[in-house]
């Protein structure tokens, strides 16, 4: 399996260098994840439209009747006429509004659209470029209007089944809506281009929505979501052996891989993994395994530092990432992926490519908005460069190991990090007198000072304790909910304990509780100060295990 994904992977960047799309070499090429995706999408009239980077111009007229009723259920499709180029007609598309709390426009606005021809056609079958449904995206949360095309590559680039994107100019009833991102939908013409076998369950992952919720099923015969809910309870079995077992009967854990590699690479805070959010399954029914897809890619590399290695809160990657040897495995698969980011020379020069296709409509629109846009995409490129470092240094360090422990004896724990949110606090490890070694915080000249000593570990479940001796001088402190002075916590907790003022050594501890088979958990020692220092005495940093379950 390694092999063959380091070939795909070659095979992959020599394509990036190309032209960044995602067919494979030859026509013989083996199938990329496993036999459930075919090893080349079917072809058709799509390829060329959107490989080519066509961006049409099309003219979308309601009449005053079918408005009416879009105004009373905006969700529900209405009839519309779209003259492509001012050469095309394409009568009775069935269209609606779309979008969730972000991107949801109303219709007097700039609304997005999801468009369907075959609805209200005589001719099931008739086609916009052998598309049936396919949307137009307002892209008001990407002022780039490239987010959702670079990454639907790059996911294609990995192996995962992804819409393909290009762009269009809009018209609405004679409204100058400018410049819409245009993606083919997820349906059954989708399925049977990527898929060998295209009659099964397609799920919609709704309005922040894990599996355990009631998913919208939009492609499949049959409402039972039997898929749905054997996968929903092999993730709930209590016994850790058994669900892992029965989560890889039903779920392509090579693919679930690449999709989360993908997400978590490209930052998408508001995909699936991150916030259970902008996601399909799809359950194919020769090998009965769940495939997760990628959707509402507009809102990628915002945090250029997002972990790629953290258990999450949503329920397969948490799953996923609990057992060891998928972890393991997970890793290694972000590692090949890293050469589609890192160096990240092939895919600014994609954005390029991108940008100048489009820039003669935002000339065509306006030449200062033209002048903005080169702005916003020189931005999106200091993104991606500073995503590719970031990654890079991510996979340089290494993964950490459980943690062994031998009843309630402490573990030392040493190699602790630097971190800060203010940019100009100290951090020192010195001697103290008695040659005491010592890790040292104080603010610098900004007088505001949030930075701490880290330290990530694995654990098992169970409930803890995080000790340490800390010395402070002049510590005065500031309101902040997430603690006063000097303390101990773990990433994402608050704490109570404290140290202000100027104090002699004392004892500081933390309990918290995993309650999962395995977590990754960040420790943090930290000064939270306007004024002062803290000294933590290094051979006293230790962590207790105090019970070998969740519970007392």
């Amino acid at each position: 399996m390694k092999a063959e994904r380091l070939r795909v992977i070659a095979v992959v960047i020599a394509i990036l260098i190309g032209a960044f799309v995602e067919r494979s070499t030859n026509a013989g090429d083996e199938p990329v994840i496993v036999s459930a995706i075919k090893s080349k999408p079917t072809h058709d009239q799509s390829d060329e439209f959107f490989d080519q980077g066509v961006i049409p111009q099309l003219r979308i007229e309601i009449s005053p009747e079918e408005l009416q009723k879009l105004r009373q259920n905006n969700r529900a499709y209405v009839r519309s006429v779209i003259r492509e180029d001012d050469k095309i007609t394409h009568a009775d598309v069935a269209l609606k509004l779309k979008g969730a709390a972000g991107s949801f426009r109303g219709f007097d606005d700039k609304p997005a659209l999801t468009l369907n021809m075959s609805k209200f056609a005589e001719n099931k079958k008739r086609r916009f470029h052998d598309l049936d449904k396919w949307h137009l995206n307002n892209s008001v949360q990407d002022g780039t209007y490239l987010q959702e095309l670079i990454c639907s590559e790059l996911f294609r680039a990995a192996g995962v089944p992804t819409p393909r994107v290009t762009h269009a100019r809009v018209w609405l009833n004679g409204r100058d809506l400018g410049m819409y991102v245009l993606k083919e939908g997820f349906d059954k013409t989708f399925l049977k281009r990527h898929f060998v076998n295209s009659a099964g369950n397609l799920y919609d992952g709704g309005f922040i929505q894990d599996i355990g919720n009631e998913l919208e099923k939009d492609e499949g015969e049959g409402d039972d979501r039997s898929d749905l809910l054997a996968l929903r309870a092999a993730c709930s079995e209590p016994n850790p052996a058994k669900r892992w077992e029965r989560v890889g009967e039903l779920l392509n854990v090579d693919e679930f891989f690449s999709f989360m590699a993908i997400e978590l690479m490209a930052c998408h805070w508001d995909g699936y993994v991150r916030n259970r959010n902008n996601y399909r399954i799809y359950f194919e029914p020769t090998t009965h395994k769940a495939f997760f897809l990628p959707h509402g890619m507009d809102q990628m590399f915002g945090d250029t530092g997002t972990p790629v290695f953290n258990i999450s809160g949503a329920t397969v990657s948490n799953v996923v990432l609990q057992n060891l040897d998928w972890r393991a495995g997970y890793r290694e698969r972000v590692a090949e992926l890293l050469p589609l980011f890192d160096p990240p020379d092939r895919l600014l020069k994609r954005i390029d490519e991108v940008h100048q296709r489009m820039r003669p409509i935002w000339e065509a629109i306006s030449p200062n908005h033209a002048r903005d846009q080169d702005g916003r995409v020189a931005g999106f490129k200091n993104q991606i460069t500073a995503r590719a470092k970031n990654l890079k240094e991510q996979l340089s360090r290494p993964e950490p190991l459980l943690v062994r422990f031998k009843g309630q004896t402490p573990v030392l724990l040493t190699n602790w990090s630097k971190a800060s949110e203010t940019g100009d606090a100290k951090h020192d490890e010195v001697t103290l007198p008695n040659e005491r070694r010592a890790y040292l915080i104080e603010p610098g000249p900004s007088g505001r000072c949030i930075a701490s000593w880290r330290r990530k570990v694995l654990l098992a479940a169970g409930r803890y304790e995080f000790r340490a001796l800390a010395k402070t001088e002049d510590v005065q402190t500031f309101d902040d909910d997430r603690g006063l002075g000097a303390g101990l916590r773990i990433s994402g907790g608050k704490r109570t304990n404290k140290l202000t003022g100027t104090t002699d050594w004392t004892k500081l501890q933390f309990e918290f509780t995993v309650t999962e088979e395995s977590r990754e958990v960040e420790l943090v020692a930290e000064l939270r100060a306007t004024k002062g220092r803290v000294w933590l005495d290094a051979k006293s940093l230790e962590l207790v295990r105090l019970t070998l379950s969740a519970n007392p």
